[in-house]
């Protein structure tokens, strides 16, 4: 059963001066529990794929379904609330806010929702466990490793149990040692049942996933 389903997406950027076409009659569709591996040059359209598939933005052409429900016919209040329960996000800058600590940038996704604070701090708990950091939950992203800090970035990003994953490099900024440990972690998530698509540069690790997209100037060509 496809969990995505992208549907002749054409995606274009205009300015005053310049068009720009990011995708071009894009097809694709992603099984539920699947890894799959995105890759291409630089500007081949890796990450407007992933902000397309995130509902972060909208196609100029073409459907999207999620969860088997289209969103390109969904108002902004409907995108924000099943984006906040359908989807996680990994950015390859982890993004977390240097005046948080790190119990409260993993809480950030469950401020959205009803429910108590007890329940989120016990949610809190259970995640920050899941990805080894429990005994960080004090400790400011000044404070942390590169790996720590991605380990931060993903559990914020499942804190809300998504069925989807989608990471824009997340070993980008790592050495190898902590890529492997990231991978390892993203390899259990899949485990357990969440879908996930990520975008690489690395041959080495996509290979590893289930299935390799490959893009070049805004087609899929494999």
């Amino acid at each position: 059963m496809e969990i995505i389903q992208l549907q002749d997406i054409t995606k274009i950027y205009r300015t005053t001066e310049v068009e720009t076409i990011a995708l071009e009659k894009v097809n694709l569709k992603v099984k539920e529990k699947e890894f799959i591996s995105v890759m291409g040059p630089s500007g081949c359209g890796k990450s407007t794929l992933l902000n397309l598939m995130g509902l972060l933005d909208l196609p100029n052409d073409g459907k999207v379904f999620i969860d088997r429900i289209e969103t390109t016919r969904m108002k902004d209040g409907q995108l924000a609330e099943f984006r906040n329960k359908t989807l996680g996000f990994i950015f390859q800058s982890f993004h977390l806010i240097n005046s948080l600590n790190v119990s409260d940038n993993v809480e950030l996704p469950l401020l959205y929702r009803k429910s108590s604070k007890k329940s989120r701090r016990e949610i809190v708990g259970e995640t920050l466990e899941k990805v080894g950091l429990s005994h960080r939950m004090k400790h400011f992203p000044t404070q942390l490793s590169g790996g720590q800090c991605q380990r931060v970035a993903i559990a914020r990003a499942i804190i809300g149990r998504p069925k989807i994953l989608l990471a824009d490099e997340p070993t980008g900024n790592l050495d190898s040692k902590m890529g492997r440990e990231i991978m390892e972690l993203l390899f259990k998530l899949n485990e357990e049942g969440t879908t996930v698509v990520m975008v690489t540069h690395d041959e080495h690790i996509a290979e590893s996933t289930q299935r390799i997209i490959r893009f070049f100037d805004g087609r899929r060509v494999e």
